[in-house]
C-alpha cells in the first residue's frame, strides 16, 4: 500500500504527492490530481459532520478520503463496539423469550453468562464473514491484494465499514412493529456499505466485490446454522433444572 505522506485522489484513486499546501492563518489551496486533473480532496475543507453523511451515503469519494487520506486508528474498537451492540439486541431478545422470572443469583449469574455467549456468537459470525470476502478476494488475486500490508489495510475497511450496525441499539430502544423490518434493512446497509469498501479499496470490478459479499454472508449464515444445531444450551438446562 502507500508509503508514509502519499495520498490518494477521490476521483480517479490514483496517488498523489500531497493533499493541500496551508499558506497562513488556515488559507488553504487544494492540490490537483496530475491524472484527472481534479481536486484531490475536496473533503478537507468541509465540516466533519458532512463527511460523515457522505460515508452514510455510500459515496465512493468519501471512502477513499476517510481510507487513503485520514489517520482513522478506530477499527478494532469500532468493531468490539459493533459486536457489543449485536450481542445486546440477541441478549434482549432471549430475555424477552425467557420464561423463567426468578430473581435468585443463579438466574441472574445465567443472564450474564447469556451476553458473554452472544457476543462470541456475534464475534465468530463476523470473523466467518470477514474468511468467506477473504477467500473469493484471495482466489481472484486483484492487483491490489498482494501482501500482507494490502490484507490488512482492507480488513481495516471491512471493520469500519461495519458502523451500521451501531444503528441496533436505537432501533431496539424505539422498538416498535417495525423493528424487525428495521433490523432487516440495517444489515443491507452494512453489506453495501461492505461492498464499497471493498470497491474503493482493491479499485476493482463490481462483480467480484458482490461474488465476495455473498460468499461472506452464505459463511456467516453457515455458522450460524451451525450454532442453532449444536446449540450452547448447557446452561439452559441447568437453568431449567433449578
Amino acid at each position: 500500500m502507500e508509503e508514509p505522506g502519499v495520498y490518494r485522489c477521490i476521483e480517479c484513486n490514483r496517488k498523489a504527492a500531497e493533499l493541500y499546501k496551508d499558506y497562513q492563518r488556515g488559507v488553504l489551496r487544494i492540490s490537483i490530481c496530475k491524472s484527472c486533473q481534479k481536486p484531490v480532496d475536496k473533503y478537507i475543507e468541509y465540516d466533519p459532520v458532512i463527511i460523515l453523511i457522505n460515508a452514510i451515503l455510500c459515496k465512493a469519494q468519501v471512502y477513499r478520503h476517510i481510507l487513503f487520506n485520514t489517520k482513522i486508528n478506530i477499527h478494532g474498537k469500532l468493531c468490539i463496539f459493533c459486536l457489543l451492540c449485536e450481542a445486546y439486541l440477541r441478549w434482549l431478545q432471549l430475555q424477552d423469550s425467557s420464561q423463567n422470572p426468578d430473581p435468585d443469583d443463579f438466574i441472574r449469574y445465567a443472564k450474564e453468562w447469556d451476553f458473554y455467549r452472544m457476543f462470541g456468537i456475534a464475534s465468530l459470525e463476523q470473523t466467518a464473514f470477514l474468511i468467506g470476502i477473504f477467500i473469493i478476494l484471495w482466489s481472484a488475486k486483484p492487483v491490489d491484494l498482494r501482501t500482507k500490508a494490502d490484507f490488512t489495510f482492507l480488513l481495516k475497511a471491512l471493520l469500519l465499514s461495519s458502523y451500521g450496525k451501531l444503528l441496533l441499539i436505537p432501533a431496539v430502544i424505539w422498538e416498535h412493529d417495525y423493528t424487525h423490518l428495521c433490523l432487516k434493512l440495517i444489515k443491507v446497509f452494512v453489506l453495501i456499505s461492505n461492498y464499497q469498501a471493498i470497491r474503493v479499496t482493491l479499485n476493482t470490478s463490481r462483480k467480484l466485490c458482490l461474488v465476495a459479499i455473498l460468499n461472506g454472508l452464505i459463511l456467516e449464515n453457515s455458522v450460524f446454522y451451525l450454532f442453532q444445531r449444536i446449540g450452547w444450551n448447557v446452561l439452559d438446562n441447568l437453568v431449567q433444572l433449578n
